[in-house]
């Protein structure tokens, strides 16, 4: 059970006091271009996004994305997490950081240990990610998380080329 402790960091469920996070987070224009647009531009929207959320899905699923702290300082860095989507058959794993802490290796530690949980805690069959084709950074992500690339797939309403990642080795070479 939650939290996931990595060597460096913790992953513990959101609570309304991470409002400012989710906000830096879900503002941030790389999210935007990589992610979508979630129409969060206040500490309102940003509560209300963790209640119909994060905490939405806790409640639902036993799962949800989750805020990423380092160990050392208990500093929020982003968030990462199993996420189960509707119209969607697998759980797929998600991740963002603040601008600051990308490229320290903290977004492929976060995802390994979500794979891994999705996989031995919960033995999902399989544990996916869903990425825009030109997002060379999750790409490497995801490799050290351990999924493989599966090609184009189409993501129910984006319009944006989309790629399948997947920790079943086997769907990657079909």
């Amino acid at each position: 059970m939650l939290p996931i402790v990595t060597p460096r960091l913790r992953l513990r469920e959101f609570t309304m006091q991470d409002a400012p996070l989710v906000l830096a987070l879900l503002t941030d224009p790389d999210f935007i271009r990589n992610v979508t647009d979630r129409g969060v531009h206040t500490l309102e929207d940003a509560t209300n996004y963790i209640s119909r959320g994060p905490l939405a899905s806790y409640a639902q699923h036993g799962i949800g994305l989750w805020c990423m702290e380092r160990l050392d300082d208990d500093q929020a860095v982003g968030m990462c997490g199993l996420i189960r989507r509707e119209g969607l058959a697998d759980v797929d794993v998600g991740y963002t950081l603040l601008p600051a802490w990308r490229g320290l290796g903290y977004a492929s530690e976060a995802a390994t240990a979500c794979v891994q949980y999705g996989l031995t805690q919960l033995q999902l069959p399989r544990v996916v990610a869903y990425i825009n084709a030109d997002n060379q950074a999750s790409a490497r992500v995801l490799a050290k998380a351990g999924l493989h690339g599966c090609g184009p797939f189409d993501f129910p309403g984006s319009s944006v080329p989309t790629l399948l990642f997947s920790s079943d080795a086997a769907a990657a070479q079909s």
